[in-house]
């Protein structure tokens, strides 16, 4: 069995960094991804909006470098869950939990001259982000158009 997600979208809102009881990071956010065809008749794009779920060391690298509007490439795994709320309803929840977080390129108006990525390692070693020239400076474009026959599966 196989379950593996790898998304390209842009993040809606800044994200906000949690604490659990145990003092493990987390962040939630929502990523915006467009569809490769669209039902929009004036030429448009649609997107969907996934939601997602980074913990330790990569909640608090997007909590430090990311932010709103940044393209972000994301892998990770399809969980679901439920809970019930304060009317004692059962509410389903579906998000990505993410493995791994890259900035593609950040906002127009917030670019930087390096593009970040964080990947944790099965070491314990001490955070080390990644520094790489920006896609965007690259190739001069903020968006991405990934065929499926450019995936490696």
């Amino acid at each position: 069995m196989i379950n593996r997600v790898v998304l390209v979208g842009r993040i809606t809102r800044d994200p906000e960094l949690r604490k659990t009881n145990t003092g493990t990071s987390v962040v939630s956010f929502t990523l915006a991804v467009n569809r490769r065809f669209s039902s929009n008749q004036e030429g448009g794009q649609d997107a969907d909006f996934i939601s997602c779920v980074a913990w330790r060391q990569s909640a608090d690298f997007m909590a430090n470098y990311v932010k709103q509007g940044a393209l972000l490439g994301v892998e990770g795994r399809i969980q679901t869950r439920n809970y019930k709320d304060q009317s004692d309803r059962t509410v389903y929840v579906t998000e990505v939990v993410c493995d791994s977080v890259q900035i593609l390129a950040q906002k127009r108006d917030q670019q930087t001259a390096s593009q970040s990525s964080y990947q944790p390692s099965t070491r314990n070693d001490a955070y080390q982000p990644d520094v790489q020239s920006s896609y965007e400076s690259d190739f001069g474009s903020d968006t991405l158009d990934i065929a499926s026959d450019d995936l490696p599966f």
